[in-house]
């Protein structure tokens, strides 16, 4: 019988922490866990194509579920590959523990093969905890204290386990002697809300304000229906983070959509012209489209006291949950009748739908991505999950995709990372396999990692209890949102050499792996392939091939903040220039501006 070692007790402490699986790579220098896993059976281990992708199926599995996400990795290679989809939980504020092999501590400071200084290596990425263990008697508290961190703080922490200490006979927990802390597994989340002076003057603020603007962010989940009542109490209108989308329905009269570079009209001209500000669980960084410093007073809500008026100068900063906050500020502000600011969000509000739809249905070669996005509203399975990858496809999720109340929908925001979509829908369909998911992605984010994770979709399917997962690719051959970016912020034409992306065959390789493949060149035909898709009786790529002349249009912004755009097209050769030009021109004077010539 194989004695107990502390990988052992790893897995152990691991399950006691409510962790129903591990995603990862194996490797030497975690061999030890892994042998562990093995004997214990649970937690299921995920094995993914890549230890990045491993670690953005952590933090979609936090992101998704609410609790703390785990991957694993050996050392050298393995934990450096870690790195970025830690940095997606940590600029997302995402709970997502990693597990790290090391060599054996006697070669430690040796140069030996793949030593690296992990605790450097992840001392910026996990900045509220990491620790290396050195005695089996530290491993307990080492990750309780990683699994509470994480959670306490919404961040990444590490664990790095030297190979030797693996290996070791697992200590006696009933041991009790000087040097060694004995702990336990286990957070409960506090209520916090803040002093009743402090509500008493934000209520004040914001009865005060004629033209009240909410803002919602991530922070802001479970408090929807507090959100709707203040917004009617005082005839706000409504606005929403790229985070914060799936929070509210967006069908409400004045909700404005998402703000920001990949926002709405309607939600421009809100924080454009409102007197009044609350800030709900936001961090949103797109602060140009904030309202001017000094035109609205503020109010904001937040569970995390680093981020109160770090985005706009507030006048009370609130500690607190969000709806518990929200119910107490409930009890302290009268209802108004309907005022004139609530007829003109409105009105905005059915304009940009106007305009929306107007883009959606522009004609393009072949597909206009608008289109193809905005064919899925009404389809969308009222349980499913939604996963959007980072490009060009953020700003049509944004704008034209309207979720289900009650489905979630989660992407790299903060950090912006491609190759999230795939694996952010693997960590969603492995923990709701029920639940039918959508991953919304572009062709450079499917080359970085979805094709790789594909396989992975492919080898762990028939398993699921529902095996619809469909994946969309928005095939343009061009990494669009940098194209776009190389002509608005530098007035360059686009460098082709940088842009242009092989013409991979998606839907035949998803078809090579038995998965279904479907390519669709005709608009009249979108709206089918989102059904057949969602029908399927196992997974299915829709390869969409869309027009890369489409503009990643910035709403409300001056000649002056566009002008580069015209340039860098009127400095490009060919046919797609000029389509392209024609498309922001028409896009533009849906807006109300008549854009000079160049």
């Amino acid at each position: 019988m194989t004695e107990r070692t502390v990988s052992d007790l790893v897995v152990e402490r691991i399950l006691a922490w409510g962790t129903d699986r591990v995603f990862g790579y194996s490797g030497d220098g975690i061999d030890g866990v892994m042998g562990a896993l093995r004997r214990s059976g649970e937690p299921a281990f995920v094995q993914a194509r890549h230890e990045e992708a491993a670690a953005f199926m952590a933090v979609g599995h936090a992101k998704y579920t609410g609790r703390a996400g785990v991957c694993l990795s050996t050392q050298g290679p393995g934990a450096v590959h870690l790195l970025n989809g830690l940095y997606d939980a940590k600029l997302d504020s995402q709970p997502v523990v990693a597990i790290v092999g090391q060599q054996m501590t006697t070669v430690l400071g040796s140069a030996y093969q793949q030593e690296i200084d992990l605790v450097r290596l992840f001392a910026d990425v996990c900045a509220q905890f990491v620790q290396a263990a050195y005695t089996p008697e530290q491993v307990p508290m080492l990750l309780d204290r990683a699994f509470r961190t994480a959670l306490a703080t919404r961040s990444p922490t590490c664990v790095i386990l030297p190979h030797d200490v693996q290996s070791a006979p697992a200590p006696d927990p009933a041991e009790q002697k000087h040097g060694v802390l004995v702990t336990s597994p286990g957070l409960r989340p506090a209520r916090l809300v803040p002093r009743p002076e402090d509500l008493r003057e934000a209520a004040g603020v914001l009865t005060a304000g004629e033209r009240v603007a909410i803002m919602v962010g991530q922070g802001a989940y479970g408090a929807r229906q507090e959100i709707r009542d203040l917004a009617e109490r005082l005839g706000a209108g409504i606005t929403a983070s790229l985070l914060g989308k799936p929070v509210l329905d967006e069908t409400l009269p004045r909700h404005t959509g998402v703000m920001g570079h990949l926002g709405t009209t309607a939600s421009e001209e809100l924080m454009r012209d409102c007197d009044t500000l609350l800030l709900v669980g936001t961090n949103d960084p797109w602060t140009e489209f904030y309202p001017k410093p000094g035109q609205a007073r503020a109010v904001q809500i937040d569970i995390d006291g680093r981020r109160l008026g770090v985005r706009y100068p507030v006048e009370v900063p609130l500690l607190g949950d969000a709806a518990e906050t929200l119910r107490e500020l409930l009890e302290l502000i009268p209802d108004r009748p309907g005022t004139a600011w609530s007829g003109q969000v409105e009105d905005s509000v059915r304009r940009w739908h106007g305009i929306a739809e107007a883009r959606a249905a522009a004609p393009a070669e072949p597909l206009n991505p608008q289109h193809v996005v905005r064919s899925l509203n009404g389809r969308l399975p009222g349980d499913a999950q939604v996963a959007v990858d980072v490009g060009s496809v953020v700003y049509w999720y944004a704008r034209h995709l309207r979720l289900p109340s009650g489905v979630p929908a989660h992407l790299s925001s903060t950090l912006a990372s491609m190759g999230c979509g795939l694996p952010y829908g693997l960590a969603a369909k492995l923990a709701a396999p029920r639940r039918p998911v959508v991953v919304l992605t572009g062709d450079g984010a499917m080359q970085m990692t979805g094709l790789a994770e594909l396989v992975t979709v492919a080898a762990r399917w028939r398993d699921w209890a529902d095996p619809r997962f469909v994946i969309c690719v928005l095939n343009n051959r061009d990494l669009a949102e940098v194209s776009w970016e190389q002509r608005e912020s530098e007035g360059e034409p686009r460098f082709a050499t940088s842009q242009d992306l092989p013409d991979v065959p998606y839907a035949r390789y998803a078809e090579l792996l038995g998965l279904q493949g479907m390519r669709v060149t005709d608009p009249d035909e979108m709206a089918k392939a989102w059904e057949t898709a969602l029908a399927a009786d196992r997974p299915v790529l829709i390869e969409a091939l869309t027009d890369p002349a489409i503009p990643l249009l910035p709403p409300g912004r001056p000649y002056e903040q566009v002008k580069g755009m015209y340039e860098g097209l009127a400095a490009e050769p060919g046919d797609l220039a000029r389509r392209a030009e024609a498309h922001l021109r028409r896009e533009r004077a849906d807006e109300g501006y008549d854009d000079p010539g160049l």
